[in-house]
This record gives C-alpha cells, sequence and structure tokens, in this order.
C-alpha cells in the first residue's frame, strides 16, 4: 500500500497587521483623531435623520403645538361664551364673533408679553395666571407627548413659536401688530421664554438634568453655589409671605368689593365670567403685596402709592380686584418690611451652616453675592407684574423694580452680615489683625527713638 502524499510545509509567517510598523501606527492614530470628531457628528446626525431620530423630533413638535393650542382654547373659549350670552344687546350689533375670538387671542399673547388694543388704548400689564397657564399647558403636553431630547425639546419650541406667529396675525389690529413693533418683539421673546421653560421642565428628566448638570456645576466655587441657592431662597419666602397678605386684604376689602360689583351688576354669567378674568390678575396682585413688605410699595396710576407708611389713593378702575388694595397705612403697619429682615436672618443662619468657607474673605463674598441674587430676583419679579393699562395716569400701574431691589438689599444685608461673626477664619483674621496692631506700633516707635539717638544727631 502506497503511502499518501502529504502536502510540503511552509514555515509559519506572522502578519504584517499582528506588529504593524510603528510610524504606521501613530499615523493611524493621527487620522483616528483627525476623523474622530467628524465620524461623531455623522452619526449623531443620521440619527436624527434615522426614522427614531425623525420621532423624536415629531414628538416634539407635536408636543408643542399641542401645549399651545390648549391654553390658547382655554383663554378664548370664554371670550367666544361671552359674545354669545350678550350678542342679543342691540348695543352689541357692531361686535362680531371674529372680534371676541380676536380678543381672546389678544389676552393670550397679553400673558406672554404682548398687548392688547381696544378702543385705542394700548394694555401692556402682564396677566401673570394667563402666563402661568401657558407655561403650565407646555409643561403637561411636554411631559406626556415629548421624547426627553434636546432636539425634541428645540422641535417643540419651534412648533409653540409657530403657533404664536399664526395668533399673532389672525388677532391683527387688536394685539401687539397694532402696538407697534415693539409689543411684537415682546411677545416673540416672551412666548420664546415661555416655551423654553414650560417645555423644557416637561421633557426634561431628573436623573438626566442633574447628570448633565452635575460636572457643569461643579466648576463653580462651593461657596458660590452655596450663596447663589440661598439668594434664590429668599424671594421664594417673600412670595410666599406675600400671599398670605394678599389673602388678608382680601378678606378686608371684602366690602369694597361687593360694592364694585353691585355697581356693575353683572348676571349670573358675567359675575362668572368676571370672576375668572380675575384670576389671571391674582399673581400680580401678590408681586404688588411683595413690594409693599420692601416697603417700597406700588402704584395704580400716576400720583398714587400703596406702602406701609403711606397710602396715597386715586380714581381706581371698576374692577372688584382692585377693593382689595390696602387702605391703611403707618402705626404698626410701617413696621411690615421688618419680615423682610427676619427672612434674611433665617438666610444667614442657612447661610452660616452651609457655607464651607476656605478662606476669610469667602463669608464677607457670600453675604454679597446672596443679597445680589436676592435683591435681583426680586427686582425681576417687580418687573413682571406692572406695565400700562390705559392712557394718561393709568400708564404707571405696579412697583418700580429698581427701588424695590435697592430696598430689599438693604433690608437683607444688615442681617446677612452676622453671617461674618459666625465663621470661624473670620474671628481668628480679626484677631490676628488686632495683635498685629500693638506690634506695628511698638516696631514703629522703636524706630523712631533709634533715629532720635543716632550719633549724626
Amino acid at each position: 500500500m502506497s503511502r499518501p502524499v502529504l502536502p510540503p510545509s511552509f514555515p509559519a509567517t506572522r502578519r504584517v497587521d499582528d506588529a504593524p510598523v510603528p510610524e504606521v501606527g501613530a499615523r493611524r492614530r493621527t487620522l483616528d483623531e483627525a476623523f474622530g470628531g467628524a465620524r461623531r457628528r455623522a452619526a449623531a446626525l443620521g440619527a436624527r435623520l434615522s426614522p427614531v431620530g425623525r420621532t423624536r423630533w415629531a414628538s416634539g413638535l407635536f408636543a408643542g403645538v399641542q401645549g399651545a393650542v390648549l391654553s390658547l382654547l382655554v383663554v378664548v373659549v370664554p371670550a367666544m361664551a361671552a359674545y354669545v350670552a350678550t350678542s342679543a344687546d342691540p348695543a352689541n350689533d357692531a361686535v362680531g364673533w371674529p372680534q371676541a375670538v380676536a380678543v381672546g387671542a389678544a389676552l393670550w399673547l397679553l400673558g406672554q408679553g404682548g398687548a392688547l388694543v381696544a378702543g385705542g388704548t394700548t394694555v401692556a400689564l402682564v396677566p401673570l395666571g394667563i402666563t402661568a397657564l401657558v407655561v403650565f399647558g407646555c409643561y403637561a403636553s411636554a411631559r406626556r407627548s415629548a421624547h426627553p431630547t434636546v432636539g425634541a425639546w428645540l422641535a417643540a419650541v419651534g412648533g409653540h413659536l409657530v403657533v404664536v406667529v399664526v395668533v399673532l396675525l389672525g388677532a391683527g389690529s387688536v394685539g401687539p401688530l397694532g402696538a407697534g413693533s415693539g409689543a411684537v418683539a415682546r411677545a416673540l421673546l416672551g412666548s420664546l421664554a415661555v416655551a423654553a421653560l414650560g417645555l423644557g421642565l416637561g421633557a426634561a428628566r431628573p436623573g438626566t438634568v442633574a447628570a448633565w448638570a452635575a460636572p457643569r456645576v461643579a466648576v463653580v466655587p462651593a461657596w458660590v453655589r452655596t450663596s447663589v441657592r440661598v439668594g434664590l431662597a429668599v424671594p421664594a419666602a417673600l412670595v410666599a409671605v406675600a400671599a398670605g397678605v394678599t389673602a388678608t386684604w382680601a378678606v378686608a376689602g371684602r366690602a369694597a368689593t361687593g360694592d364694585v360689583l353691585e355697581a356693575l351688576g353683572p348676571d349670573a354669567f358675567g359675575g362668572a365670567t368676571l370672576a375668572v378674568a380675575q384670576l389671571a390678575l391674582v399673581p400680580n396682585l401678590v408681586l404688588w403685596a411683595l413690594s409693599w413688605l420692601t416697603g417700597t410699595g406700588f402704584a395704580v396710576g400716576a400720583g398714587t402709592r400703596f406702602a406701609p407708611d403711606e397710602i396715597l389713593g386715586g380714581p381706581m378702575p371698576a374692577l372688584p380686584l382692585l377693593g382689595a388694595l390696602p387702605t391703611d397705612a403707618g402705626g404698626v403697619l410701617a413696621w411690615a418690611p421688618a419680615a423682610v429682615v427676619v427672612i434674611g436672618l433665617l438666610a444667614a443662619w442657612w447661610l452660616h451652616r452651609r457655607l464651607a468657607e476656605q478662606s476669610a474673605w469667602q463669608p464677607l463674598a457670600a453675604v454679597g453675592v446672596t443679597a445680589a441674587v436676592a435683591a435681583t430676583a426680586t427686582g425681576l419679579l417687580a418687573l413682571l407684574s406692572g406695565g400700562p393699562v390705559g392712557p394718561g395716569r393709568m400708564t404707571v400701574v405696579g412697583p418700580s423694580a429698581v427701588l424695590v431691589a435697592l430696598d430689599t438689599a438693604a433690608l437683607l444685608l444688615p442681617a446677612l452680615l452676622l453671617v461674618l461673626p459666625g465663621s470661624a477664619l473670620v474671628r481668628q483674621a480679626v484677631r490676628r489683625a488686632v495683635r498685629r496692631g500693638p506690634a506695628d506700633d511698638a516696631a514703629g516707635q522703636g524706630d523712631g527713638v533709634g533715629v532720635s539717638t543716632s550719633p549724626g544727631n
């Protein structure tokens, strides 16, 4: 039997890839680094253009449009109902349903910073209740329908702005278009801010936001982060106290409110519509009470002032809500700004417990940052609560934002400065400075004696 013929054997060879030349490997790494960013951007673009990416964008766009339309209907439907209820009145023969819809749409835009023009009168006072309604509509729609991605959020904001532009054009001269380019710009910027806030809160997920913000916030020094948190807590506490003050005013002024309602004489439907409309201005009244607490006060018409130490009244619009304005001043009420000082003491205690200072100057800097943040936030709230509601003297309605901020800072600073004695580093620095003073004086006297007894004299 013959043996099988085996194929010739060859020595094992190594592939070039198993032992790359150093120059080739370094060149390959350089190319990877150069084109890595391009690959990542292309992958991100492909994800957006993929069916899943398109679904995310579409969900955001749908959420933005849905939230805007829902809040718009909440405002327009009562306006249409009021038109239907009063259409039999001969005085309203010249008013059609398109005008009623336009007024409701203009009110919706007014809640986002726009303007309402009626009878040649421009109203620019933002009803913060409508603003809160729009924010909530955006939040609820995004929470229910939008994917938690940045692309979906941007698409949602774009969808909201599309609805705003359509409503702006549909309202015509009744809305911001009748008040000029400034009102149009305010409406667009205000709607952008409202949509970004509401849709962002709805689309965001707490864990995702925390993971994204943690490395960025960590760059900020710890004492600055603590100061900002305490500074933002101060206006929140002031708003809570101001809400209680507003409730007290409402109870005390119920007789005046009843007199205004009796003078207006609305029917059941008209009274219900008036009550719902006034709810949109309740947040404004709360922020006016906040300015009252700071001692600055507020105005409802030029020449008027409602403050703890002074009441200067004047002719008021026939609005039942204004019956809740304060009527007394002086005496014990003049001490109302002490509430801001008490809140400042609580903020100082919180700052002392949370502040992990590493240098003696940080407590003083933390006091300054806390006061600045609190005063700025309070001033912004005062700015949002006011605006003109008519011609002449009614162009001045609400508090002065600058004065509210300054008064808030002046009331908070003395209380916040109590943080300094509680700091061990500050106490040590003060002791060193006190000890250094006599030593420097003694050294100076010694130098003087040495000069006077020198041989040259």
